[in-house]
């Protein structure tokens, strides 16, 4: 199991610029990730080479592995991600229940 992180936390990778696509989409290479993947590019211009970090919340851990949802949902090493934000679960101002009548 992945230390330090859980299910819902926002966490980040660190990807590698391939190529350029079209005007405003880049190719990256996600480490342990073994497959190119596209993200939207239209405020920078990146080049070959360049790191980028991606951002997504974390939906499925197993053993070494986590799957983040990066507009699709990828799938890897524990490694290589890097916890940004830890979930926090949404508290109650009122109770559940309702009040006695």
């Amino acid at each position: 199991m992945a230390k330090g992180i859980n299910i819902g936390d926002e966490v980040v990778i660190t990807a590698t610029v391939r190529k350029r696509v079209t005007e405003d989409r880049v190719s990256v290479s996600i480490p342990s990730y073994g497959q190119p993947h596209s993200v939207m590019d239209q405020t920078t211009k990146l080049q070959k080479g360049q790191h980028i970090e991606l951002i997504g919340n974390v939906t499925h851990i197993q053993e070494n592995r986590v799957t983040v949802n990066l507009g699709t949902p990828v799938t890897v090493d524990a490694a290589v991600v890097r916890l940004v934000n830890a979930y926090k679960a949404p508290t109650r101002s009122t109770p559940l229940l309702d009040k006695p009548t």
